[in-house]
């Protein structure tokens, strides 16, 4: 299993999960009850319960580098261009935009 602290704009949102099922997202409670909270994605709006998905979910792909930089991630890293969740989390702690992954260690 591994696990994944989403921020926006630089406040803990939630924690994106990987285990044999396939993934799942869910808001930090904390997050939740501020009045700033924002939805990491129009397809992840704010909720309680947890979202789970058997593949990656597409917002989280889409923050993976692509073309000549993914292959560049992967000679460095030694990632494999399927395993999704550990691009993300060697790619994608500074991202260009709000959102922001970090790995969890478990």
């Amino acid at each position: 299993m591994r696990k994944a602290k989403v921020y926006m704009h630089n406040e803990l949102a939630g924690f994106l999960t990987e285990n044999d099922e396939g993934y799942s997202f869910k808001y930090e409670e904390n997050y939740l009850a501020g009045s700033m909270a924002k939805p990491v994605s129009l397809t992840l709006p704010l909720q309680d319960k947890p979202f789970v998905s058997k593949t990656m979910f597409p917002f989280f792909d889409g923050l993976i580098p692509e073309g000549w930089l993914l292959e560049i991630a992967e000679k460095n890293w030694k990632l494999n261009a399927r395993d999704r969740m550990g691009l993300l989390l060697a790619c994608c702690k500074d991202c260009i935009g709000a959102v922001s992954v970090e790995e969890e260690n478990i």
